[in-house]
């Protein structure tokens, strides 16, 4: 009998934990908007002023981010300079090959920033960064919607689930 609770009582951490991992999942994906955000102000910062060249911009902008994002920028400039590959596009999508976690979101941003990045002039390029920087904060804007609601439906979704499932058990 004792096993049977200890079970339960297994089941229903198992299923919390989940509920609480999606919960931060959730948190990371808002937080890697804000980083790139931040990066994307930089970078145009950076482009309008100083002209900076594209991989040291790029090694720049990694000191902006952290985790994941981070990484890809560095990657990203490691491509530029390694010129293996044609075009920026192509540099940044070895990148992200490279970094598995990052949200789907995030990713599709980063994929339109090196569509954009090294294809046109400077005024095309800033206009790039400008209409990325534009779609991030409307995806943050849409995270931030329902994020108090969405986060506590993750816990108790989990939390629930796993009580469920330890009632069936029983």
């Amino acid at each position: 009998m004792t096993y049977k609770w200890i079970g339960a009582i297994l089941v229903i951490t198992a299923c919390g934990g989940f509920g609480i991992s999606l919960a931060a999942g959730y948190r990371r994906e808002e937080a890697n908007l804000r980083q790139l955000l931040r990066m994307l102000k930089f970078m145009q910062r950076q482009l309008r002023f100083r002209l900076t060249p594209l991989p040291e911009l790029c090694r720049q902008a990694a000191g902006e981010a952290r985790g994941q994002l981070r990484d890809v920028m560095l990657y990203l400039a490691a491509e530029l300079d390694s010129r293996i590959a044609p075009d920026v596009y192509s540099c940044m999508r070895a990148s992200l090959l490279r970094a598995e976690e990052l949200p789907r979101r995030v990713r599709r941003l980063l994929s339109q920033l090196g569509r954009s990045l090294g294809r046109f002039d400077l005024e095309g390029q800033l206009e790039g960064l400008e209409e990325i920087a534009e779609s991030c904060v409307q995806q943050l804007e849409q995270l931030q919607k329902g994020k108090i609601q969405n986060l506590r439906s993750y816990r108790t979704l989990g939390l629930c689930a796993g009580a469920a499932l330890a009632i069936l058990f029983l």
